[in-house]
């Protein structure tokens, strides 16, 4: 099932060993590196292939050959979005292009001066989203909603040695202050932004279909979403080409307090941003509930 223990195993190690190739060998060659990397985690890093391997072939419906490549495509692209996310931090935005498909949907719901919630998954590379962000004419404020400890170890770690981003963090915690922190960012026209598709062991879930098979979502974006009665869209960033992303916006239409269809169309769009960008899911983990044999 989609259980996750709350850490991006091995995420600041990477992350490492990325900064310091880039620093000592430059962006060109480390892609070059990237392909030997892949090829590593696919050997040794089990439990992370095992997954991204039932993906392809369950989910995807490819062979076990395409699959075995689809594995190594799989980290490849993620270490790639791990790379352009450094390499923009450190200043060379430049090098990079984007086209963002539902530009306009942002700027409307910031007319409204409700502030909006953004929810987006574990696909692309939505975090580098406010440096092409701040090239258009959409001044927001951007709050990444997270349980991820871990993610704040990341953070540190590169304010630590490159410009501090000006994406803000909200953690869940057990007291429930983060409810406090989202409507209050929303009441500043601030955009809170939820990754929907991982929850904690405990947390309370929701089922709903992905790929044609029941998988478990977090329920508390979806509850908290579906009754705040503010602009709810899903937003993606994804890779296009070494230098390229794609931006894509899509506003839910939903009934007000119905959390299972807000999922229910959350879904549907992951499953058609997929079908696009395959090689782009990067949950290295059990995220299906398997039946036996499988």
């Amino acid at each position: 099932m989609a259980q996750w223990d709350g850490k991006s195993k091995g995420t600041v190690f990477g992350y490492k060993i990325i900064v310091f190739l880039m620093r000592n060998l430059g962006i060109r060659f480390v892609y070059i590196v990237l392909r030997f990397l892949a090829f590593y985690y696919l050997i040794f890093a089990r439990s992370g292939s095992k997954a991204s391997y039932y993906y392809f072939h369950k989910r995807q419906g490819k062979s076990k050959f395409k699959s075995v490549i689809g594995v190594y495509k799989n980290y490849y692209v993620f270490a790639q979005t791990i790379l352009d996310k450094i390499a923009i931090k450190s200043g060379l935005e430049k090098k990079y292009t984007f086209n963002f498909d539902g530009e306009e949907i942002l700027k409307d719901i910031l007319k409204e001066k409700q502030g909006g919630i953004l929810i987006s998954a574990h696909v692309g590379n939505f975090e580098i989203a406010e440096h092409f962000l701040s090239q258009l004419d959409v001044n927001a404020t951007i709050n990444l909603i997270t349980t991820d400890r871990e993610h704040q170890q990341l953070k540190k770690y590169l304010d630590s040695i490159f410009t501090k981003s000006n994406l803000k963090f909200i953690i869940i915690g057990d007291d429930m202050s983060h409810v406090f922190e989202i409507n209050n960012a929303l009441s500043r026209n601030e955009l809170i932004v939820f990754t929907g598709d991982r929850y904690f062991e405990g947390n309370k879930v929701m089922t709903q279909k992905l790929l044609g098979k029941d998988a478990l979502f977090p329920a508390g974006p979806y509850i908290l979403a579906s009754r705040l009665r503010v602009p709810v869209i899903f937003v993606y960033n994804m890779k296009e080409t070494s230098s390229h992303y794609h931006m894509f916006a899509r506003r839910a239409n939903f009934q007000n307090r119905n959390q299972q269809e807000l999922l229910k169309e959350y879904t549907e769009n992951i499953e058609w941003i997929l079908k696009k960008f395959p090689y782009q899911w990067f949950n290295f983990f059990d995220f299906w509930k398997k039946e036996e044999g499988e």
